[in-house]
């Protein structure tokens, strides 16, 4: 039990964690919201929206002291809150959003538009990350596992810990942030080590890890699926196995995010000689926001009291419009306004200093008693052309459900909104490297999402009048990522392409041939 006893002798307490169990969930984000606004009344933010007079309205009722935060703090999404105040923390100034200066940028993804953002990290963050991680591993013990488990290494794949000084901050992947400020008891078990870890360069990062995986006992997997799978099938080919278990007999444990993992799961339980465990993690640029806390749910608990407070917008046509942006009258909603199975689009107010900051995930309610979500998809990643309202968790799970009927991998997919005379269409691009007839295939799709979204269906009798699907090599969407300067460590290949990155791949797509 190593990891378990060094959390001990160092003093990890379990009293945050069991106040998060035991206590009302709107309690605890009353407090969150409390100690965020007591900590940046005097910043420059704070002096701007009066976060002292909000906090006179503490000792009043919650809705009260809530409605008065969101009547003084206007909405802000990345642009609006980076114009106004961020840009002053890149040029080294102190106190604008959050207390003192900010040493830290994460570089995200850039899922939602063709940049990637720089996103403030504040050493009051990366303490509040790491505390979250302790409490995930605190966890595993209401999981069936061996106590050697706990001693065994645990291999995390993302960016480089070798982050970009330009003078004034550093910049990276927040995982190579994070990586680079692992506590010393962590470093033991930590793989690929500090070495491999700062390697820019990403498949020879990859390359350096195939070479170093016989000499490690692997017990725990974390990152990304579909950049841990092209690793792991690196690791079988090189070695010519037949299963990873082969090389790594005590791989219990797979930790993933940033993606839905159903659609790869058929293809990467190839790769396995026994099943492993699948915990699941909501670690954005922005915060650590959840985690799978229990091993008989698939939903995850949002973290309360730990430097986020959350509002929640209902996202629907009421707050959001055809191209999922939000409209100018939108309400958010406290947390014990909530309702169970309803989808939400989440602003955050975090110790990073963002604040009512709309992060772009939308997520389901599945129990605003246990503070459980899931994710479903993101703001402007649906494709609703005419109507049909077609979101992320609609196109994974018909994804899954095709591969699972069809017995394929699919390791990737996108889809484009096209015109089709004068109404509309859907074009499916689907990676997979195995025979399938793309005319069944979609057909299947189309089938399953009548089924899973009753706008769909009601849109394919009238505007959306045709659906297409390319079967494309899987390497290709790497191919393209790479192009975009997206590979590896945090990145993920958009569900939806949109705008000037949909002309970028269908350009791309007609040089390999596939327009």
């Amino acid at each position: 039990m190593a990891i378990l006893s060094n959390l001990l002798k160092k003093g990890i307490r379990l009293r945050d964690s069991l106040e998060q169990e035991y206590a009302s969930p709107m309690d605890l984000q009353k407090e969150q919201l409390k100690k965020l606004l007591l900590k940046a009344a005097d910043t420059e933010i704070g002096k701007k929206y009066q976060f002292k007079s909000v906090l006179g309205k503490l000792k009043s009722s919650s809705d009260e002291f809530y409605s008065s935060f969101a009547q003084e703090v206007p909405i802000y999404d990345y642009n609006s809150l980076r114009e106004e105040f961020w840009y002053k923390l890149e040029e080294g100034k102190k106190n604008i959003t959050w207390p003192g200066k900010v040493n830290y940028f994460a570089l995200s993804s850039g899922t939602s538009g063709a940049a990637s953002k720089f996103i403030p990290v504040t050493d009051a963050m990366i303490k509040a990350i790491r505390k979250t991680g302790v409490r995930q591993l605190l966890t595993l013990s209401k999981y069936d596992l061996p106590s050697s488990m706990f001693s065994k290494g645990i291999l995390m794949l993302g960016g480089s810990t070798d982050l970009k000084f330009n003078g004034t901050y550093f910049s990276g992947d927040l995982s190579g942030i994070t990586t680079s400020k692992l506590p010393i008891w962590f470093q033991r078990f930590y793989k690929p080590g500090k070495k491999i870890a700062r390697n820019r360069n990403w498949g020879e990062k990859l390359d350096q890890i195939v070479e170093k995986a016989p000499n490690w006992d692997i017990g725990i997997i974390m990152g990304v699926p579909a950049w841990l799978q092209l690793l792991l099938e690196k690791i079988i080919d090189r070695y010519q196995l037949k299963t990873i278990h082969d090389i790594w007999p005590n791989l219990r444990l797979f930790v993933h995010g940033g993606v839905s993992f159903e659609p790869y799961k058929l293809g990467f339980e190839r790769l396995l000689g026994h099943p492993l465990i699948y915990i699941e993690t909501y670690l954005a640029s922005e915060g650590f926001l959840a985690y799978q806390a229990l091993p008989d749910r698939k939903s995850m608990h949002l973290v309360l009291n730990n430097g986020i407070y959350y509002e929640f917008i209902p996202f629907n046509s009421e707050n959001f419009d055809e191209e999922g942006n939000l409209l100018a009258n939108a309400k958010a909603l406290s947390f014990q306004k909530i309702e169970d199975g309803k989808e939400y689009a989440l602003l955050i107010s975090t110790c990073a200093g963002a604040w009512r900051y709309l992060i772009g995930d939308v997520i389901r309610i599945i129990s605003k008693e246990e503070a459980e979500i899931t994710i479903t998809g993101r703001t402007k990643h649906f494709l609703s052309l005419c109507g049909e309202h077609l979101s992320v968790d609609n196109m994974n799970k018909a994804i899954e459900h095709a591969s699972e009927k069809f017995a394929i991998q699919v390791k990737e997919f996108t889809v484009l909104g096209v015109p089709h005379d004068s109404l509309f269409g859907h074009h499916w691009y689907v990676g997979t490297d195995d025979v399938v007839d793309p005319k069944i295939l979609i057909k299947l799709i189309d089938q399953q999402l009548k089924v899973l979204n009753d706008d769909y269906a009601i849109e394919r009798k009238h505007a959306l009048k045709k659906v297409n699907l390319t079967l494309v090599p899987t390497a290709l969407f790497y191919d393209w990522m790479r192009l975009q300067g997206k590979e590896g460590g945090q990145n993920k290949f958009p569900r939806v392409l949109k705008g000037d990155r949909a002309a970028s791949w269908k350009q791309f797509m007609s040089e390999k041939g596939l327009e």
